[in-house]
C-alpha cells in the first residue's frame, strides 16, 4: 500500500493509505477502521480489491494509528466536537482522493466505530456517494446511550477528559465476550480466527482504552445518527448494506442490524440490502471465511 500524509483545514496531520489499478478503476472506495484499531487491519481486504479493479483509500482516525503517532493522543479525538471533526476529515481525504482517482463512483466502507462515521457521512454528503456499505453497525442504545454520557461528562469534570477511563470502557465493552462460549482472550468476540485475534492482542496500536472526552464524542455521534432530523438528510436512493455476524455483540447479535434497517426504511430510505453471516462475529473481514465475505461485497458494489 502507498502511503500519504494529507493536511486537514484545521492544520491536522492523517494518515492516509491507497491503492490504484493501472487502469481507470471501477470505482474508489474509501474505508473507516473501527475504534482501537488502525487502517493497516484492512490490508488484505483492500489486496483483494485492488485486484478487483477498485481504487481503494482509507485513513487512520485521529487518536489511532500512525496519526496518533504524528500528532495528537491514541483515544483521544480532540478536546472539543471530536465526532464531527472526524467526519469532516473523512470528507477532505475522500474528496483528494477522489480528484486523485477519477473514479466513475465512490463508495463509503465504514466497520463499527467507523460505520457511525460512515453514517453520519451519509447525513451530511450523502448526495457525494454512490453506496454505503455498514460493517458490523449498531442500533439505538438509546437510555443507556443518553446515561453513558452523562455519566462521562461527570466524570471528566470530576477527574480529567483526556485520560484513559477505564470504568466507561468496562461499561461499554466489558460484556461482549458473553457471545463466546469459553472465551480465551478479552477479544475473542471479535472474530472466531484466533490469530486475527492474537495479532490484535499483540499490536500496540490496538486494544487500548480511550479517553472519557473520546465516549462523550462517540455518544454524541450515535446521537446524531439516530436523530430522525439528521437520518431524513439521507438521499433516499442511496443504496446501503448492512453487514454483520449473528455473534456480533455491536450489533446484539443482529438485532440492532435489523432495527438500523427498519430506521432507515421509516424515513423512505429503502434501497437496504441486510446480510448476517450466521456464526460470525463482530469483524467479518477477519472471520474466517473473509474471503466468501470479500467477494459478496465486490459484487454487491458491482450490482446495479
Amino acid at each position: 500500500m502507498n502511503e500519504l500524509t494529507l493536511t486537514m483545514s484545521d492544520g491536522f496531520s492523517i494518515h492516509t493509505v491507497y491503492v490504484q489499478p493501472e487502469e481507470r478503476p471501477i470505482a474508489h472506495i474509501h474505508l473507516l477502521h473501527g475504534m482501537a484499531e488502525h487502517i493497516v487491519r484492512y490490508e488484505e481486504f483492500i489486496t483483494y480489491l485492488l485486484g478487483e479493479g477498485f481504487a481503494v483509500s482509507g485513513h487512520d482516525h485521529r487518536g489511532h494509528g500512525q496519526t496518533a503517532s504524528i500528532n495528537g493522543k491514541l483515544g483521544h479525538f480532540g478536546d472539543a466536537s471530536g465526532f464531527d471533526r472526524i467526519v469532516e476529515d473523512a470528507h477532505e481525504i475522500i474528496g483528494f482522493y477522489r480528484d486523485k482517482f477519477q473514479a466513475p463512483k465512490v463508495i463509503l466502507f465504514g466497520h463499527s466505530m467507523g460505520s457511525f462515521v460512515a453514517r453520519r457521512y451519509a447525513q451530511r454528503f450523502g448526495r457525494e456517494l454512490d453506496k454505503l456499505i455498514c460493517s458490523g453497525t449498531a442500533g439505538d442504545p438509546g437510555v443507556s446511550r443518553i446515561g453513558g454520557q452523562a455519566l462521562a461528562l461527570l466524570k471528566g469534570k470530576a477527574t480529567k477528559f483526556d485520560e484513559p477511563d477505564y470504568f466507561i470502557n468496562k461499561l461499554v465493552f466489558g460484556g461482549f465476550n458473553k457471545v463466546v462460549d469459553s472465551p480465551k482472550t478479552p477479544f475473542d468476540w471479535l472474530t472466531s480466527d484466533k490469530e486475527t485475534v492474537e495479532k490484535y492482542i499483540n499490536d500496540p496500536l490496538c486494544g487500548f482504552v480511550p479517553t472519557t472526552r473520546f465516549f462523550i464524542d462517540l455518544f454524541d455521534g450515535l446521537a446524531k445518527i439516530n436523530d430522525p432530523d439528521c437520518i431524513r438528510q439521507i438521499p433516499n436512493g442511496l443504496p446501503i448494506l448492512l453487514l454483520s455476524g449473528t455473534d456480533d455483540p455491536v450489533g446484539n447479535k443482529g438485532k440492532g442490524i435489523w432495527q438500523a434497517a427498519r430506521q432507515f426504511t421509516e424515513f423512505g430510505i429503502d434501497n437496504i440490502t441486510v446480510m448476517l453471516y450466521e456464526g460470525g462475529r463482530h469483524e467479518m473481514l477477519n472471520e474466517v471465511n473473509r474471503q466468501q465475505v470479500f467477494h459478496f461485497i465486490k459484487d454487491w458494489i458491482k450490482e446495479g
